[in-house]
């Protein structure tokens, strides 16, 4: 019996799963798919990211988009566009209400039938001086997603702290083009961080 492991956040999932490269794009999500056709072959991945996606966004399409595909596993990444257009298009989302809808969102997904959770940490690898300010933002929504990852039992993905390790190993930009989307080189290394993280979660289906 097949199970299914969803994937949903923004442009870091989404990665052309839409246009050039349909239905898992040329990310993170598609290389974890390779990886489980021999680890768990018995898994189907969905990847249902939309770039430019904040949590409201994710919000509005959470039932037909999610919930209609009843995962057995749900991972989300979203948050760091909460951050973004703070500073690009001065419309901030404030933590209070960050934590509300990424808290609607999963309880929704409990009570649509307790799919087990991976909540991955919005993250910035900064690439010029001017980004730096962005985490006096993003902190507090990080601090959220820990906090809302033990309180619903879901597995944690501390990804600022993995990736910001592994820039000091291989470079910034050998990583993230704008501090936020990846290269190729920066999806394998999150998708090799959500494997170690998550094989045993999806081993126990």
């Amino acid at each position: 019996m097949a199970h299914n492991l969803v994937f949903t956040g923004d442009s870091i999932t989404d990665s052309g799963r839409r246009d050039s490269s349909p239905p898992l794009g040329h990310g993170y999500v598609a290389l974890i798919a390779d990886q489980l056709q021999s680890a768990a072959p018995a898994w189907s991945i969905i990847n249902t990211g939309i770039a430019g996606n904040r949590t409201l966004d994710l919000r509005e399409r959470w039932l037909p988009d999610i919930e209609a595909v009843s995962p057995d596993v749900l991972s989300i990444l979203i948050g760091i566009n909460d951050v973004w257009r703070r500073f690009s298009d001065d419309d901030p989302t404030d933590v209070t209400d960050f934590e509300a809808t990424y808290r609607t969102l999963l309880t929704q997904a409990v009570a649509s039938g307790s799919p087990a959770l991976v909540l991955c940490e919005p993250f910035l690898l900064p690439v010029s001086d001017d980004q730096q300010a962005w985490f006096s933002d993003l902190n507090p929504k990080r601090g959220v997603v820990r906090a809302l990852a033990s309180e619903f039992g879901a597995r944690f993905l501390p990804l600022q702290e993995l990736l910001s390790d592994d820039a000091g190993k291989y470079g910034t930009n050998a990583l993230t083009t704008d501090g936020v989307h990846l290269t190729p080189m920066g999806h394998r290394l999150l998708a090799d961080h959500w494997m170690h993280a998550s094989l045993a979660l999806l081993s126990g289906h």
